[in-house]
């Protein structure tokens, strides 16, 4: 049911919203040098490494760390990345990969290739065998304000009580969360 789900809600998103994410495309292109979408290595379900697009918010040059792992992320980010970043509008371009099974609507968002902390705590916790989400349990109850341990354990939590009820309250308060800009550090 939560994979029919995801392909039912990204599908429509994407062809609703294709002239939206084509606008959002060009204006990151005007906004700064480089492409619009960034694709970066994430680490997926049972921590296989799988491509996730997401439109650019920073410098082409920037470092391919965590933006809280960066001295000064403000230096990095673009101006049209702020707004992209507090609205979550960046994130739009992965309903590609909720479509091709790489995400899910909800899940733990993926972690970068190289967050290894975050990596161990997830496997350990029995989480890394779910897929990666668009949104998540951690994602509306704190976002980058929370540490690694915590995100961990909001992830277990929402593998205890994954339901398509409780898929549908964190999209919910997800879009509530992106129009207040809430939990964004960067």
């Amino acid at each position: 049911m939560k994979r029919a789900f995801d392909i039912a809600v990204s599908l429509v998103g994407l062809l609703v919203l294709w002239p939206f994410l084509l606008a959002l495309g060009l204006a990151v292109r005007l906004d700064s040098p480089g492409p619009a979408i960034h694709w970066s290595s994430r680490v997926g379900r049972d921590n296989r490494l799988f491509r996730m697009p997401k439109f650019r918010t920073m410098r082409t040059d920037t470092p391919d760390v965590a933006t809280h792992l960066l001295e000064n992320p403000e230096r990095w980010v673009t101006p049209l990345g702020r707004f992209l970043r507090r609205t979550s509008l960046d994130e739009l371009p992965q309903l590609w990969s909720v479509l091709a099974g790489d995400m899910s609507l909800v899940g733990p968002r993926p972690a970068l290739y190289n967050q290894d902390d975050l990596v161990a705590l997830r496997t350990e916790a029995g989480v890394a065998r779910l897929r990666p989400g668009v949104t998540g349990w951690a994602q509306i109850n704190g976002r980058d304000e929370l540490p690694i341990p915590e995100k961990v354990r909001l992830d277990r939590e929402y593998l205890d009580r994954m339901s398509l009820a409780f898929d549908v309250r964190i999209i919910l308060a997800t879009a509530l969360a992106a129009v207040s800009g809430r939990g964004v550090s960067h």
